[in-house]
């Protein structure tokens, strides 16, 4: 008998269109209105306008200096070994005033979300691996096709290399750390956070093998969700598949020049400048690659079709790339780029309600706010004309603010869908990647509000000038309550953080952390006998996988913690690359000192373990 897929997204994501639209922008693009059309009312409608904004007295921490984290901080890094040895000295942390003790550890929380990315690398595990019941896997990556394509992340649960999610998920750890680094440093985990952004952008740099070509995806992702086995046993598919000239991929190659471009800032701030200028060489390469052959990627690779297809097109992740290539090398080029084509590329015409690996306007409309900031420290010289399309962008970002917070008129057609606790909804899937998303972009827009001295103005998709709706400590608020949700201020009392607290999922859908560590137990686990052995199993998984943030609960706040409800079980990691950044500014917030790690935690694997 043939075995159902307990995993498969394609089967998935013919559910969610049947409960509810993917799009939620306005206006609809046209390829897209058929898609748009008819949609059913927005979960949790019916709740919104009963339900009050979770508000939490907050005082703004100004972000640290555009040159550098900490002004008491030595970071000494190899550039071939991609160790990094830091010496953080006491980060000073000025607070207006001392708030009571914070229910939550946000530097705790932002340790454990560092460590979680170390559970989904593939390739050959360094000697300072934490995650200790991971082994090596993928060792043959690309080598059918003549490449080294060894390295990298697995997305979620299965064994799958999917560029796209890969990139967007460097490019939110990168503008994390890039936004609030200083927090990061001071809770001694900036080593961390580096590593985990090199392990993606050393991949890329393997990935992108000629100008306009970059390897696009390893791993089958129909044959990969027939098996129920750790990476280490792998017997399915890698072939690989890639984009170039003749089969273009827009979307992945933008995305993947947006991280490499975000992540250049990264490492020059840190003090490589060499590593810098290797991934801005090809982030420079792959935006023209992307821009020059345009075509959607899911119809060059349409494998990926069933996983990860693109429904906003590719001229979201052109806009995104642009802005960060400019912000990473200050050429006005780019800038040029981006707000000439702001309008033709919907960067002006789209006001969503979510932010995800596949739309990415709400993102870019955040990123291209902070030009206003730096127009007026005189960091940047904008036109009349140009500030004029930063305004219309800017708009757009409060569209997206506004529609978190319940605050944009029209009723639930503008604004996003909130569980009766609060949380962000827009869908059944997977659900936490856009409330870490929104927890993210607004708490980086609260910013945005507080460096302009500005209130929150909410009116509409069409650009109409809004009230004040609130200010940034309303907004930073919000998203504190986003966070404070996924750590457990919620009505189960379980964190959605895997590892953070006393209670959080513990039958997470992941098939290395479900079965038995490949140190302890070398037998091989077949295709399907790891369905019979672990995926069936009642019992909890025999590891933890911390710092994972799972899918989480239904739209009434209701979470079953087993692993076949993969809607609510599985972990990705673009659902905790934006909760790095979220964790360090709240940590600082808070005035909390970070905690001292436990020696098993921090120390190396013995050589004999991997």
């Amino acid at each position: 008998m043939r075995r159902a897929l307990p995993c498969s997204r394609e089967r998935q994501r013919r559910r969610e269109r049947e409960a509810v639209s993917p799009c939620r922008a306005v206006p609809c693009s046209p390829d897209h209105l058929s898609r748009c059309r008819g949609r059913p009312a927005k979960f949790g409608s019916e709740l919104i306008s009963s339900q009050p904004l979770l508000t939490v007295s907050l005082q703004l921490y100004s972000s640290p200096a555009a040159g550098g984290w900490s002004s008491g901080s030595v970071l000494a890094m190899s550039d071939v070994s991609g160790r990094f040895v830091v010496a953080a000295a006491v980060v000073a942390v000025s607070l207006a005033a001392a708030a009571a003790s914070a229910a939550h550890d946000y530097g705790d929380a932002l340790s454990k979300s560092l460590l979680y990315f170390e559970a989904q690398r593939s390739g050959r595990l360094p000697y300072n691996q934490r995650v200790r019941w991971r082994g090596h896997s993928g060792l043959t990556d690309g080598l059918e096709q003549g490449v080294d394509l060894v390295g990298g992340y697995y997305d979620a649960g299965d064994h799958v290399k999917f560029g796209l999610p890969m990139a967007f998920t460097v490019t939110l750890l990168s503008w994390g750390v890039l936004e609030y680094g200083a927090g990061v440093s001071a809770a001694g985990e900036l080593a961390h956070a580096l590593q985990a952004i090199k392990w993606g952008t050393d991949y890329f740099v393997k990935a992108h093998t000629a100008p306009t070509e970059l390897w696009a995806q390893v791993g089958d992702g129909d044959s990969d969700h027939y098996c129920w086995q750790r990476p280490e046993d792998m017997t399915t598919s890698r072939r690989a598949y890639k984009v170039d000239a003749d089969h273009p991929g827009s979307e992945v190659a933008a995305e993947t020049a947006a991280a490499m471009a975000a992540a250049s800032l990264v490492f020059r701030r840190a003090g490589d400048a060499h590593y810098a200028h290797l991934l801005l060489h090809h982030a420079q390469q792959l935006f023209e690659f992307a821009d020059k052959f345009r075509g959607r990627y899911d119809e060059s690779v349409e494998v990926v079709k069933s996983y990860y297809p693109s429904s906003s097109g590719y001229q979201d992740e052109l806009l995104w790339a642009a802005l960060w290539l400019h912000r990473a090398t200050g050429r006005r080029d780019y800038l040029d780029y981006a707000l000439a084509n702001a309008d033709d590329f919907g960067g002006t015409g789209w006001a969503v309600s979510e932010f995800s690996w596949d739309i990415k306007y709400a993102g870019l409309q955040v990123l291209a706010s902070e030009l206003l900031v730096e127009a007026k420290e005189r960091r940047l010289r904008l036109s009349p004309e140009q500030r004029a399309v930063v305004e219309q962008l800017r708009s757009k970002a409060e569209y997206y603010v506004c529609s978190c917070m319940n605050q944009n008129p029209g009723g639930a057609e503008h604004n996003a869908g909130r569980t009766p606790a609060g949380l962000l909804f827009i869908r059944p899937w997977n659900n936490l990647q856009y409330a870490s998303g929104a927890a993210f972009l607004l708490t980086v827009y609260s910013d945005v509000l507080s460096a302009l001295g500005e209130p929150l103005r909410c009116g509409g998709a069409g650009g109409e000038e809004g009230g004040a709706a609130g200010d940034a400590a309303d907004v930073l608020a919000f998203a504190k309550s986003q966070a404070d949700y996924i750590l457990g201020s919620n009505p189960m009392r379980t964190s959605y953080l895997v590892g953070y607290g006393a209670a959080y999922p513990r039958r997470v859908h992941h098939r290395a952390a479900s079965s038995a560590s490949f140190r302890h137990d070398r037998d091989f686990i077949g295709c399907l006998q790891g369905f019979d052995s672990w995926y069936s199993a009642r019992r909890e998984n025999p590891h933890d996988l911390v710092g994972a943030v799972v899918g989480g609960p239904n739209g009434e706040d209701v979470f079953t913690d087993h692993r076949g409800k993969y809607m609510q079980t599985e972990a990705c990691t673009y659902n905790t690359a934006p909760m790095v950044g979220v964790f360090s500014k709240l940590m600082q917030l808070e005035g909390q000192q970070p905690r001292r790690r436990r020696p098993e935690e921090a120390g190396p694997a013995p050589a004999e373990d991997l």
